[in-house]
């Protein structure tokens, strides 16, 4: 553990996108002085996965939380609310350490989350890789 604390902010975001389902996805980051994990950014229901992408730094990591949408193997809809810890391999070491041994601060608080994504680069985040793993028993 690194000792980086959770602001209660993200929980009740949370708490947003799991009850209320009026969100798209949260995306977390580190606070200026590295210490606490706080919201970076939102997207309402009507956003996009490509949405969610484009909303993600290409070089800084970050925590995000994403109700993802699929069809299920027998052509239901689908969503699952996915983890997704975004760790791109350009960002440096020293960051990547940081929110490597920060991730489980924030998990915790997170309950019901039901997948987890680790994304190191752009090919991490094709949709068919989120919907193989949504598919996964």
């Amino acid at each position: 553990m690194s000792g980086v604390t959770c602001d209660d902010e993200c929980l009740k975001k949370y708490e947003q996108i799991k009850m209320k389902k009026d969100l798209r996805y949260i995306i977390y980051t580190m606070s200026e002085d590295q210490k606490t994990i706080v919201v970076d950014s939102e997207g309402d229901k009507e956003k996009t996965f490509a949405d969610f992408k484009d909303a993600l730094p290409k070089e800084e990591p970050r925590y995000a939380v994403v109700d993802f949408p699929y069809k299920s193997e027998d052509g239901r809809d689908q969503s699952k609310l996915t983890f997704v810890f975004w760790s791109p391999d350009t960002c440096g070491v020293k960051k990547k350490m940081l929110y490597a041994s920060s991730k489980d601060a924030i998990k915790k608080k997170l309950t019901g989350i039901m997948k987890e994504m680790q994304c190191n680069d752009e090919g991490d985040l094709d949709e068919d890789n989120f919907t193989k793993k949504m598919l996964e028993k």
